[in-house]
């Protein structure tokens, strides 16, 4: 087994809440191996509350989370990233940045649900829905054996993640 730390960087407009909870998820499921960090190509003043409920209601870290520029990812002195993933369409539509590393990369777009509007129970689950579909694609991609595949059908792995 490698001691390779993987870098992985979740992308999506705001960085309010689906990039921040995947952050947060798969830094909690990662044990060390796997580093997750968020940015967004427009990011918000503040994370959503709700994605931070969702994360705790996981039981998981839901506190020290900020919304970040993705150009912090992609100046010298950024960690080398493995992986970047968009979650929502929009930022997988937009031009990004020349990240440090040469990661591969996939879309892995979930529907926003800083969008839906309903009671405060309602956003809940659907903050928690949302929540357990980036946890599952990132269960799924630490199952993958990086060790021993080579770098083509890690890309179609982790693009295949992101269709279910």
């Amino acid at each position: 087994m490698s001691d390779k730390t993987y870098h992985v960087l979740f992308v999506c407009t705001h960085n309010s809440a689906r990039s921040i909870m995947a952050e947060g998820i798969l830094n909690s499921l990662g044990h060390g191996r796997f580093r997750g960090f968020s940015a967004g190509s427009h990011p918000g003043p503040s994370v959503h509350p709700f994605a931070l409920k969702a994360l705790a209601a996981l039981r998981m870290p839901a506190d020290g989370y900020r919304s970040k520029d993705w150009s912090e990812f992609a100046r010298a002195g950024a960690p080398e990233l493995d992986f970047v993933f968009t979650v929502c369409d929009k930022a997988a539509g937009e031009v990004c940045p020349v990240w440090p590393g040469q990661p591969m990369t996939a879309h892995w777009g979930v529907a926003d649900p800083a969008l839906f509007e309903g009671t405060d129970e309602e956003k809940d689950k659907v903050f928690r829905d949302t929540a357990m579909v980036l946890k599952r694609r990132i269960e799924l991609m630490l199952a993958l054996p990086l060790a021993s595949l080579d770098r083509m059908a890690i890309q179609r792995e982790v693009r295949e993640i992101g269709r279910r």
